[in-house]
């Protein structure tokens, strides 16, 4: 699912699972925490996907299985904030380069890098409303962070796609069809110990202790989800 590459001081994280358009099984969240660790000594981490696409999120063939398992899906948010916090609490600078689709925990796992660059082909959704769930609270304050709580409650009670250039307007990505090149070129010219300590600074500026987990675990074993299942399984 995921491929951890070195060149130089760059590491490179890709999410290789093409097929399904880099969606990340209920497993994988354990996999890419571990291997972010594992860019912790690299100057900078770019995280990318394969196939024309970023990440559809998480693969929706697990969700029936936290449907009538506790455990799991108690394991499945776990599991994904582990995740997510290890790849925003890198003390090295972080780039998401998104091109196709961004759905869903493909955004959180943007949002939790520093910095986004779109291309032409992105696309952005936030879709937990669609299947009758909720978006955890972490991830929400990212968004509201990001792109301001009119924008975020947009993009949380439509559901509708936006692309880079509308990414870039509200803020949710900070560049849009560039190249990487010169930023890269520009973040590894500085001193390494200035960017950790500016990227802690950054990192308090936004910082949110709040905790939604009961709402986010009953929605996802409540019988909404199953409803809405049943109705993209139809379509």
């Amino acid at each position: 699912m995921f491929r951890l590459t070195r060149d130089g001081e760059v590491a490179r994280l890709l999410l290789d699972r093409p097929e399904a358009r880099n969606a990340v099984r209920a497993r994988g969240w354990a996999e890419l925490a571990r291997l972010v660790g594992g860019a912790a000594d690299a100057r900078l981490l770019i995280v990318s996907g394969a196939g024309g696409a970023f990440c559809a999120g998480a693969d929706l063939s697990d969700f029936p299985t936290f449907q009538h398992d506790e455990a799991a899906r108690r394991r499945f948010r776990e599991d994904m904030r582990a995740a997510l916090d290890a790849l925003a609490g890198l003390a090295l600078p972080t780039i998401a380069l998104i091109d196709g689709p961004c759905f869903g925990a493909g955004v959180a796992l943007a949002m939790a890098c520093d910095l986004r660059i779109a291309s032409p082909a992105a696309r952005f959704a936030i879709t937990p409303a669609k299947i009758g769930i909720s978006y955890p609270q972490e991830d929400v304050h990212r968004l509201v962070a990001l792109v301001g709580p009119g924008q975020a409650a947009r993009l949380l009670f439509t559901a509708l796609p936006i692309d880079g250039v509308e990414a870039a307007r509200i803020g949710l990505v900070e560049l849009y069809d560039v190249a990487e090149g010169p930023i890269v070129d520009a973040i590894l010219a500085n001193d390494g110990d200035s960017l950790a300590a500016l990227k802690r600074a950054v990192g308090l500026g936004r910082r949110s202790d709040a905790q939604q987990d009961d709402i986010f675990d009953s929605l996802i074993g409540g019988p909404a989800l199953t409803r809405r299942l049943e109705a993209l399984r139809r379509k």
